[in-house]
């Protein structure tokens, strides 16, 4: 199926789940997942009209950025192991997974602007889930005031992968419950105004509990065999 076409199924069930939360559709920016495609069909979701990209690995990220440069708005969604930081920190606009001080460390020394990072949470609590624990981000975020290249624009997520709607929204409340007490802090290098929550199976039940950002892999640019695993 056409990337067009997943897009505009995908903008509808948007749109639903937008009214009935009493949203704007505005407000949700669309990251269509490319780990598991190749360039051309990364192409065709800019040519759909997409604007974000994101890539989980630094290898994805440099390939396509041969080709595309700065076309999209490109996320880095994966977990990123410090040594690679060098490699794409002046490629892309979010770093979607902010989880230790030696990460902002590294971030922060290798570049000169400020970068747009989110800090990954692990609210469901599952032990193969990567990023901080629910009660330990107010602190860790009160430490990033010593890296002023780092900008804390919001938190991420994984929920976990279940059909269970009462988990999904469980989960995604207590994100939207930890954006609320950061915000009320009133940081100016941290105003947390992102939630970076809901993939593929379960992002309108995100938007309905307040994802500002949905990284959509399967379901709009789908998956292709590219030898990579995972």
């Amino acid at each position: 199926m056409k990337v067009v076409e997943n897009l505009k199924e995908i903008q509808l069930k948007i749109k639903e789940a937008c009214e009935k939360s009493g949203r704007n559709m505005e407000d949700i920016k669309i990251i269509a997942v490319t780990k598991y495609v190749s360039t051309s069909r990364a192409i065709e979701a800019l040519n759909a009209g997409i604007v974000h990209l994101g890539e989980n690995r630094d290898e994805g990220l440099l390939e396509k950025w041969e080709k595309l440069k700065d076309k999209p708005i490109w996320h880095f969604i994966g977990s990123l192991q410090t040594r690679k930081v060098k490699n794409i920190i002046d490629k892309v606009e979010y770093i979607h997974s902010l989880d230790r001080l030696s990460l902002a460390e590294e971030i922060n020394k290798r570049t000169e602007k400020q970068v747009k990072c989110l800090v990954q949470v692990n609210v469901s609590g599952e032990e193969t889930k990567q990023g901080i624990q629910p009660d330990e981000v107010n602190e860790f975020i009160s430490q990033l005031i010593e890296y002023p290249n780092i900008r804390v624009c919001g938190l991420m997520t994984m929920a976990p992968f279940t059909s269970d709607e009462k988990i999904l929204r469980s989960c995604f409340r207590k994100l939207k419950d930890l954006q609320a007490e950061i915000q009320s802090l009133n940081l100016d290098y941290a105003p947390c105004n992102e939630l970076s929550m809901g993939m593929s199976n379960d992002y309108r039940i995100a938007i309905e509990e307040g994802a500002t950002m949905v990284r959509i892999g399967t379901a709009l640019v789908g998956e292709e065999d590219l030898g990579i695993g995972g």
